[in-house]
Order: structure tokens, then C-alpha cells, then sequence
């Protein structure tokens, strides 16, 4: 039967520095959802854990480096061992991967490429983040070169581009379609959408999408307060001593944007998100190796302040689908994006009914 909240949950008391109660932890649960950021400097030990003693392990991770290192290191083993480790369940990337996922299913036809617009909305006591996200964006990037590396050493198979290329924007644009300054997005996103589609495309023979991802700025006062902000950061976080100066003070460097407290209830109240995908295809029966796409898409995935209300609603609804969803998981274990595990799961209707709306705009006719 189910524990009613209060019943039977005891406290289990782990530390990442003593591997044993790591292993007491995982021995006596199915599933273990990781909370513990920085990842680079946290996270391994327990998705050793996890995998070693049987345990599915579900982070919410942003950082390319972590997961993918993750994928390199625990793939074949949580899949002998029968067990899914899914990174980047949160904010990052869940309303992404999903929501490329969404707009395909959505199109009649094929759908070859995407991009989507990531815009937080706050009401008038602003927005603030915790300064654990501004610390893994300091190191992740200062350690840029290493993930390059790694991805070398991966050794991934070549995504195929299948109909029209996307087109590279610059860094920095306007766009017509919000009236406002938008920049590409410097999350993982890209990244996490990246694994999906090649999962989907080697694994299941289908046709992978392309994807970019962008975020709006808002008007030009917005754009020079960023790029201000930008350069500096960069000048910083190449030099130890910067990276000091950047951790020891997020509220001075993010402007105001991140701090050691996190947000107040009432920020928290004001902010919500609303990620726009804008998709092209194929209509059915046009090859989309020949000639221009010729169907439209646009769908939407909107909900509460991302980092506080809508990450761990997207992790805990992830952790369910896990646990009740299995028929429609990978037949093997393994170390997973999450539109990879979840592609055929009911995540997305339990993400509905939990204020994570994906819904469709707009289908042009062909």
C-alpha cells in the first residue's frame, strides 16, 4: 500500500564523501531522485550508488559535462544492472527535449527542425536564483575545453541532417515575432535535445530533428546591461582568481540576478515561463530529402517560476513515469536523456495536470 505522507518515511542520513551510506541509501529504493548540485563536484557518487546496488537515479542537472560523463562512465553497467539513470529532469531540459518531442507528434508529416524561445515573465519584485546554478555556470564554464574532450572520446555517431538545414542565427538578434532582442541559449538544452534525437534516430530509426535553442532579452537597455555583464563574467571566469571573485559575490556579478538566499516566496509567486517552439516539416508523403519543407508548426510549453516550482514538478513527475510507466521505457537500463526514457511515457500528460502546459498555437496549413 501507499505511505500517506508522515507514515513509515523515516530519514536516511547520506553524505557523498562516505560511499557506504551512499550504498545503504540505494539498497532500499527503487529510485533515487538527486538534488545535490554542483553535480560535477557531488553528483558521481551517488549515481555510482545507485548503479552498483540496483537503484534508477533521477537528477536535475544542467551540466552538459556531468551528464554526458555520466553516459560515458555508468551506460553499459546500469544497463546489465537493469536500472535508468535520467539526467537534466528539471527546468533543464525537460520542457525542451519533451517539447521537441510534443511539437513532432503534433505535426502531421515529419518534422525536421525546431527552435525555441525561452521567455520568464516576473512580476514586480523581480526574479532571483539560488547561487548553486550561478556556480556550476562558473565552472562549467571555465572547463569548456574538457567537455570538448570528452565528447571526443565518446565518440558520438554523426547525427544525419534530414531536410532544409537549420539556419545559425548570431549570439545576438531580433525578433520580429516577440518584438524583442533574443541570444542564444547558453543552457543545456541543446545539448540534452542533441542525445535525444541521435537516441531516437539509432535506436528507434527515427527521423532526428534539428534544434536551436534562444532565449529573449527584451528591449536594447536589457541587451547592453547583459552583454556589460557578459564580458565581464568571460574576462573572470578564465583566471582562478576570478572564478573566486565570481562565486564569493553572485549578487554583484549576476546583477542582482543570483543570490546566496535564492528567491522570496513572493518572487517565486510573480515568475513564470512560456518556451515557444516554432517547427517546419514535411507534409505526409513529401520526402524530406527533396525539396523545401512545406508545413508549419508552433506549440508552446508554459508554466510556474522555472527553477523552484516547475523543476521539481518535472522531476517528480519523471520519477513517476519511471516507476509506473515501465512498459513504455527503453527495453534496456542505461544512462538516458529525458526525452530518450520518456518519449513514450504519459510524461507529458502528467506534466499537464500538474501546470506544465504543452499545447499547440498554430498549425499552418501546407
Amino acid at each position: 500500500g501507499k505511505a500517506a505522507p508522515g507514515e513509515e518515511v523515516g530519514v536516511l542520513l547520506c553524505d557523498v564523501g562516505d560511499a557506504d551510506s551512499l550504498a545503504t541509501m540505494a539498497r532500499q529504493t527503487r529510485l533515487v531522485l538527486n538534488c545535490v548540485g554542483p553535480y560535477r563536484f557531488f553528483g558521481e557518487p551517488v549515481v555510482e550508488a545507485c548503479v552498483e546496488n540496483g537503484a534508477s537515479c533521477i537528477d536535475i542537472s544542467g551540466e552538459p559535462q556531468f551528464l554526458e560523463g555520466m553516459y560515458m562512465k555508468y551506460n553499459e553497467k546500469a544497463a546489465e544492472k537493469g536500472v535508468y539513470v535520467v539526467g537534466s529532469c528539471g527546468f533543464d531540459s525537460i520542457p525542451a527535449d519533451m517539447g521537441v518531442l510534443y511539437t513532432r507528434d503534433k505535426l502531421k508529416g515529419t518534422l525536421t527542425a525546431v527552435e525555441s524561445f525561452l521567455s520568464v515573465k516576473s512580476g514586480p519584485e523581480g526574479v532571483a536564483v539560488h547561487d548553486g546554478t550561478w556556480k556550476s555556470a562558473v565552472y562549467g564554464l571555465a572547463d569548456e575545453d574538457n567537455l570538448k574532450k570528452l565528447r571526443r572520446q565518446i565518440g558520438y555517431a554523426p547525427v544525419p541532417v534530414v531536410g532544409a538545414k537549420l539556419k545559425k542565427r548570431g549570439f545576438l538578434f531580433y525578433s520580429p515575432e516577440f518584438k524583442e532582442y533574443c541570444i542564444t541559449f547558453m543552457g543545456s538544452d541543446g545539448s540534452v535535445v542533441k542525445r535525444t534525437q541521435r537516441y531516437l534516430h539509432t535506436e528507434l530509426q527515427q527521423t532526428p530533428v534539428q534544434y536551436g535553442a534562444y532565449v529573449t532579452l527584451g528591449g536594447l537597455g536589457s541587451v547592453l546591461k547583459l552583454m556589460f555583464m557578459g564580458m565581464l563574467f568571460l574576462l573572470l571566469v578564465k583566471f582562478n582568481f576570478g572564478r573566486k571573485l565570481l562565486t564569493k559575490y553572485p549578487k554583484f556579478f549576476s546583477g542582482g540576478y543570483f543570490t546566496k538566499e535564492g528567491p522570496t516566496q513572493k518572487q517565486m509567486d510573480g515568475t513564470s515561463f512560456t518556451m515557444t517552439f516554432f517547427g517546419e516539416g514535411y507534409s505526409e508523403g513529401q520526402d524530406p530529402q527533396k525539396g523545401k519543407p512545406n508545413v508549419k508548426i508552433c506549440t508552446e510549453v508554459k508554466g510556474p517560476e522555472p527553477g523552484y516550482i516547475a523543476t521539481p514538478i518535472a522531476m517528480v513527475q519523471a520519477g513517476l513515469s519511471l516507476l509506473e510507466d515501465t512498459a513504455s521505457l527503453p527495453k534496456r537500463g542505461g544512462v538516458y536523456s529525458p526525452g530518450a526514457a520518456f518519449s513514450k511515457t504519459k510524461l507529458i500528460d502528467r506534466l499537464n495536470k500538474r501546470g506544465v502546459e504543452f499545447s499547440v498555437i498554430s498549425k499552418p496549413e501546407v
